[in-house]
């Protein structure tokens, strides 16, 4: 079976540090090998060099979260500049409320 990669945003880093994520994010900055995310919070988000992330773009990353709350890039998928992040928000909050529907436990 391959890892589960539960969604969530900022506020939930805390719980998945060392696992491996799935979050959407409003790029907000990008400067060499990181960007920064706004995802009810701000992320610190280590990517590759020739990451093709685009400031202003909402992007989903798969990602490890590192110790001090960063995450590391595994893979990302760009959204476009037209995703609604509240209902991104709804989304985390139910799967988070209701874990056994989307996640083995």
């Amino acid at each position: 079976m391959t890892e589960q990669t539960p969604r969530i945003n900022a506020p939930l880093l805390m719980q998945y540090i060392g696992r491996t994520i799935r979050l959407v994010g409003k790029v907000t900055d990008i400067h060499g090998d990181k960007a920064t995310l706004e995802s009810s919070g701000v992320i610190v988000v280590h990517v590759d060099r020739d990451s093709n992330l685009k400031l202003g773009n909402a992007v989903e990353v798969v990602a490890r979260v590192n110790q001090d709350l960063s995450i590391k890039v595994l893979s990302s998928s760009d959204f476009g500049n037209n995703l609604d992040m509240k209902v991104y928000e709804e989304l985390v909050g139910i799967c988070q409320q209701h874990k056994e529907i989307f996640y083995d436990t």
